[in-house]
């Protein structure tokens, strides 16, 4: 018999503040204990380095956690010029060192060939996978793996401040953008090298950065339940957004709970709406407009059922 894994079945998606020297992995298990949940996952990691906005969604929403993969991204960044490291952040080993002979004319074009869309090759010391292991893992042994380049569009870069040896950036990408490869080639461009020594996620698609909540904040509220005094319902869960925050940009469909009847077993139905084929929708049922999963509308104009919220029993 499969043993079930323990946790409550608690839904929704958490705005962690990631801190630094955490890798992303380890502040998706400290959460999901604290919530004592059955169920967790991240949307895409942040280096150990970088702090901020690290969506963590628990049960039911990590079905959606895709598509907040897939959204763009705002950063803070700050490079230190006339180093290059073999990891392009200041964790790794400095394998260069030049003068910085630039002024702000050429900086200023430099930052210009950044903006738009653009091919990266992302570095070796990335999560990417190869022959089912990370690129980093072949770094750690000295193998270097040939990459191809990938598209991604950075829609802005706002150049902050230009002091000594430290420049710091604001950078609105898309997904799979490393912000680390940026910082590596503008560095070899200017001439002089350059690596991270900060980096902050500000926002994940259009989650608000108010909300988000830090481990010691968590920590304080858990004690509150182990004194017995409250519960993590009302202690934790009201911090949770609702899982069909993920998946926010989707126009919406309602349907009947009648309809719905059939949706949830994963029938295509008609309902109405004015989408092309292949449109991806949110469905809701109801007057409560209960969120009951995405579809895509088919080729027969139907909404057919492509991720389902399971109703716990």
């Amino acid at each position: 018999m499969m043993r079930r894994r323990p946790g409550r079945e608690v839904h929704g998606v958490l705005l962690l503040d990631k801190p630094a020297e955490v890798s992303s992995n380890d502040a998706l298990q400290k959460v999901r204990r604290l919530f004592n949940a059955k169920k967790a996952g991240h949307t895409g990691a942040l280096d150990p380095l970088a702090t901020g906005m690290l969506p963590i969604c628990l049960g039911e929403a990590t079905k959606f956690s895709q598509f907040l993969l897939d959204s763009d991204k705002r950063y803070r960044v700050v490079a230190r010029l006339g180093q290059r490291t073999d990891t392009s952040d200041a964790h790794g080993k400095i394998i260069c060192q030049r003068p910085i002979e630039i002024t702000q004319r050429q900086l200023d074009k430099a930052l210009d060939k950044f903006r738009g869309n653009l091919i990266q090759v992302p570095s070796m010391y990335s999560a990417l996978k190869y022959q089912g292991k990370p690129l980093y893992e072949y770094a750690r042994q000295g193998i270097t793996i040939e990459r191809e380049g990938r598209p991604i569009t950075v829609y802005d870069l706002q150049f902050e401040r230009w002091q000594e040896n430290e420049l710091e950036l604001m950078i609105h990408c898309s997904k799979g953008t490393y912000i680390r490869t940026i910082i590596d080639d503008l560095g070899e461009l200017l001439g002089c090298g350059a690596h991270v020594i900060y980096l902050r996620r500000l926002q994940v698609a259009t989650y608000p950065s108010e909300r988000m909540v830090t481990l010691e904040q968590l920590y304080t509220l858990k004690q509150q339940v182990e004194l017995g005094t409250t519960s993590l319902e009302e202690q934790l869960d009201p911090l949770l957004l609702p899982m069909d925050t993920a998946v926010s940009h989707f126009p919406v469909v309602n349907i009947s709970s009648i309809v719905a009847t059939y949706f949830k077993q994963g029938q295509a139905v008609v309902a109405n709406h004015c989408f092309s084929e292949g449109n991806k929708v949110r469905v809701t049922e109801g007057d409560i407009h209960k969120f009951i999963g995405i579809a895509e509308i088919d080729e027969q104009n139907r909404i057919a059922p492509r991720r389902l919220v399971m109703e716990s029993v």
